[in-house]
């Protein structure tokens, strides 16, 4: 199963695609977690070590790596660069978690990056495309990671959701990023819920079939943000909620 994360900034969807890598893990033989959000904080949430975290260069900065895989360092540049079992090579292993680190789509300006997002995404289609177990990408607000042929790969769309007008918002053109780019299959979850009204809220600009689950506002995960707690330590609601979507997402790929 290949899984993208999105949503608004602030939202919660790190700790929601957190929790699913740690909740897939127990059950798969291998989960590759992706972080494709420039913010960078998936790392701590599923619980690799600081220093380590710290030191890791997105994949975009690796000049020389790039350089390697696009055709050295002249005008001219492979624009479909090939990747084939290296790609672990890549990863940071936490147990039976592959994390890596993406970095963003650079933009235009000054220099051309055009070498650089060609790698960006020739990993993500080995990532996507690929004979991986489970592949889930903590996405930013965007998708711009995914193109048309790469969206192909992702079985669901995830778009995690706060009782705000804003948050609505993003999810609505996330949701026709999405849809343009041939997604066929697209879920919100609802995150920071504390009260019936603010369910009904998500609810009433949704359809049913749409909302995979919700999740309650946590003491704890709040707590969590300021200590840099990784997932594996959270307990109570939180994980009873995320375990019941993770199990609605099963049965529906099933």
């Amino acid at each position: 199963m290949k899984l993208a994360v999105s949503g608004k900034g602030g939202v919660g969807k790190t700790t929601i695609a957190a929790a699913l890598v740690q909740l897939f893990s127990e059950s798969h033989r291998l989960v590759y977690a992706i972080d494709a959000d420039p913010d960078v904080c998936l790392a701590a949430a599923i619980g690799v070590p600081d220093d380590i975290a710290d030191e890791l260069k997105p994949l975009v900065e690796k000049k020389d790596l790039i350089n390697a895989k696009t055709g050295g360092e002249g005008a001219f540049f492979t624009l479909n660069p090939k990747l084939n079992d290296e790609l672990d090579d890549y990863c940071i292993s936490c147990g039976n978690i592959k994390y890596l680190r993406m970095g963003g789509i650079k933009r235009g300006g000054s220099a051309c990056y055009c070498r650089e997002n060609s790698f960006l995404h020739a990993v993500v289609s080995a990532l996507l495309l690929g004979e991986k177990d489970i592949v889930i990408m903590d996405m930013g607000a965007g998708i711009e990671h995914l193109s048309r042929g790469t969206a192909r790969g992702v079985d669901l769309m995830l778009v995690v959701v706060e009782p705000s007008l804003n948050s609505i918002k993003t999810a609505a053109l996330v949701k026709k990023l999405a849809t343009d780019l041939g997604i066929k299959k697209i879920r919100i979850i609802g995150n920071k819920i504390g009260s019936q009204a603010e369910k009904d809220f998500i609810l009433n600009n949704f359809k049913p079939e749409e909302v995979l689950g919700f999740v309650s506002l946590d003491a704890e995960i709040r707590e969590g943000a300021m200590k840099k707690r990784s997932i594996k330590e959270v307990k109570g609601d939180f994980i009873n909620e995320m375990t019941r979507i993770y199990q609605k997402m099963i049965a529906e790929s099933n």
